[in-house]
């Protein structure tokens, strides 16, 4: 048998015992052994759901298995293909950076609430859940920036200032009400003045699959006159606001669905999501991506590891989290599931 038949087979013998996770900017060639795909929010969701299996395999990065076994149940042992496909933005923010600015918002002010992406370590999860915050996801950050502002309290957000800047926008917020807070300048770089008028500090990190820029748009504009442009919303303000949509991985999927047919959509994201996309809609749609980017961490996964770790289960490529920070990151990823 090849390597695909030899999963599927492998599959078939473990049963409801074995469930596969994968994020959509994974290859195909390993999607297509995948029980569920989705984006961040939808894998943890099912991650929360998922109770029968003994051992869950996550196809994406560090963080998201991580996020699954935080949420997942003691009998459950979580693996990855490769245990070394990590994010570079979630590096971004180490817990004692982390620590240290808390201490100094404290300094200024005891209003602040917590709320740390998903793209983070599970020790900032942890410590966001131990201070009464939450995580959120690009699919529902706007959600919970306003459980936290609806409660007249003002956000730190953790580590993507795009997403923090972007979805500040969304609820309408002016650009003074927003600071970008540096932890390797003194005050932030914004100083007390700053921190003190800010209902929305947002932490210096970034993604650098979706660093899109003013020229990418203006490009595209020249290249594709009348095509519609979306791009992620860990795309850099000033580019984001000159596209003609945002969204995240699920509603850059949903914006391409609804489409009149005949459109040109140019998308701003991982490179093997928009190509996926082209071919699907081939025919119907022209999709093009805004500048070719790929995500090399998660490219570190694919078909032959997937068949080494379903045939070996070594212990090295399981995902643990101790119990200590288990429990404060589940409260984190558990008030996110609930804000509606």
């Amino acid at each position: 048998m090849n390597t695909s038949e030899t999963i599927k087979a492998l599959r078939k013998q473990w049963g409801k015992k074995l469930f596969i996770l994968g994020h959509y900017y994974q290859q195909d060639e390993v999607l297509q052994h995948v029980d569920v795909t989705g984006d961040s929010l939808e894998l943890s969701r099912r991650a929360a759901a998922e109770r029968e299996a003994e051992r869950i395999v996550f196809c994406g990065v560090h963080f998201m298995a991580e996020s699954a076994g935080i949420l997942s149940s003691p009998h459950q042992a979580i693996y990855m293909p490769d245990i070394h496909a990590g994010c570079p933005m979630a590096d971004m923010a180490p817990l004692r950076e982390v620590q240290q600015v808390w201490k100094e918002l404290q300094a200024v002010a005891t209003s602040w609430v917590p709320i740390v992406y998903v793209n983070s370590s599970a020790a900032v999860k942890a410590f966001c859940g131990e201070h009464g915050g939450s995580t959120c996801t690009s699919s529902n950050a706007v959600k919970v920036f306003q459980w936290v502002l609806g409660q007249g309290k003002r956000i730190l957000f953790i580590p993507d200032e795009h997403l923090g800047a972007n979805t500040a926008r969304d609820l309408g917020l002016p650009d003074e009400a927003v600071a970008v807070y540096d932890p390797g300048k003194k005050w932030g770089g914004v100083g007390v003045d700053g921190i003190t008028r800010a209902q929305v500090l947002v932490w210096k990190g970034y993604c650098h699959v979706h660093t899109f820029a003013v020229d990418d748009i203006t490009s595209a504009r020249q290249r594709y006159p009348g095509a519609k442009i979306i791009v992620h919303p860990e795309t850099p303000a000033a580019a984001a606001r000159l596209a003609d949509e945002h969204g995240s991985t699920s509603q850059i999927i949903r914006y391409v669905a609804a489409a009149p047919a005949g459109t040109t959509v140019v998308i701003g994201t991982e490179f093997h999501l928009v190509d996926r996309l082209a071919r699907q809609h081939r025919g119907r749609l022209t999709i093009v991506p805004l500048r070719q980017s790929v995500c090399r961490n998660m490219i570190l996964t694919t078909e032959a590891k997937l068949l080494a770790l379903l045939e070996q289960w070594p212990e090295e490529q399981i995902v643990r989290v101790s119990e200590p920070l288990r429990v404060n990151a589940r409260k984190a990823l558990t008030r996110m599931l609930e804000v509606k």
